[in-house]
């Protein structure tokens, strides 16, 4: 059976942050990821985790500025001192809350710089980092991410990620597989999970459309789960999903893999 880890930021979000813990707890889950835990004071989250006896799996490194729609820095030519700063800050709170891997935001390419040169500055800062990560036994995570959410992206397919992981040539450096994305880009979600196995270290999922639990919308995310085990995956699969309305009843999906879905 897949180990399932709660999304802290799309999960339960009827309740304030720092309750959602308790939450995920109560439901089931024995680890969680939060994509910008970052309002939190590090001792407050750990606190938090080990209150409710969890894990902390999962962060991303900051997006940059919202109102220049940035997302991610770690592409951006000229802005690599800001993406060190940023990827610093995430792995503070990755090894302070016990966390092993840091989703990295390459960021959408901007007007009039040629993705060449986005891709060459990504791979230059990730050979810089990916040192620094692995010394705190930190793995990156490249995810591409599609282009309706995410317009411009750097890598938005699997080939791509894998041309990107390739060139850094980190083992610490490894691909987050989204379903949701994914499927959105390239559909075949079983083959390409299995083709690219090899690099994969994190899997998420949500609905299409909608990005909600997974008995909605026109995937059949049972069966991909079931091929996750069938692959021998060991890893986590997050549950980055917004509820499609109330938290508690949406779990009834999770209570056949053991979860309580009472509130």
């Amino acid at each position: 059976m897949p180990k399932f880890a709660a999304n802290l930021t799309y999960m339960f979000p009827e309740l304030e942050p720092k309750d959602r813990f308790a939450a995920a707890a109560k439901a089931g889950f024995k680890a969680v990821e939060m994509l910008r835990p970052y309002d939190f004071e590090k001792s407050e989250a750990k606190a938090l985790l080990d209150d409710n006896g969890l894990q902390f799996l999962l962060l991303n490194t900051r997006a940059g500025d919202p109102d220049k729609k940035e997302r991610g820095l770690g592409a951006l030519p000229g802005r690599e001192s800001d993406f060190r700063d940023i990827f610093d800050q995430s792995l503070d709170y990755a090894t302070a809350l016990g966390g092993k891997l840091i989703h990295v935001m390459a960021g959408s390419v901007p007007d009039g710089v040629a993705s060449e040169a986005c891709e060459d500055c990504f791979v230059e800062n990730l050979k810089v980092v990916a040192p620094v990560a692995a010394a705190e036994g930190v793995t990156l995570l490249l995810e591409p991410l599609n282009t309706q959410d995410m317009p411009g992206y750097l890598h938005t397919n699997t080939d791509h990620t894998r041309r990107i992981i390739e060139a850094v040539g980190a083992s610490n450096v490894a691909m987050q597989y989204d379903f949701y994305h994914m499927q959105v880009m390239q559909g075949a979600l079983a083959r390409h999970l299995e083709s690219n196995l090899d690099i994969i270290r994190h899997v998420q999922f949500s609905s299409v459309p909608g990005r909600h639990e997974p008995q909605h919308g026109e995937v059949n995310l049972p069966f991909l789960f079931e091929r996750l085990d069938e692959l021998g995956y060991d890893g986590w699969v997050g549950c980055e999903y917004s509820p499609k309305g109330d938290s508690w009843e949406g779990l009834s999906w999770a209570v056949p893999y053991g979860f309580n879905a009472e509130r």
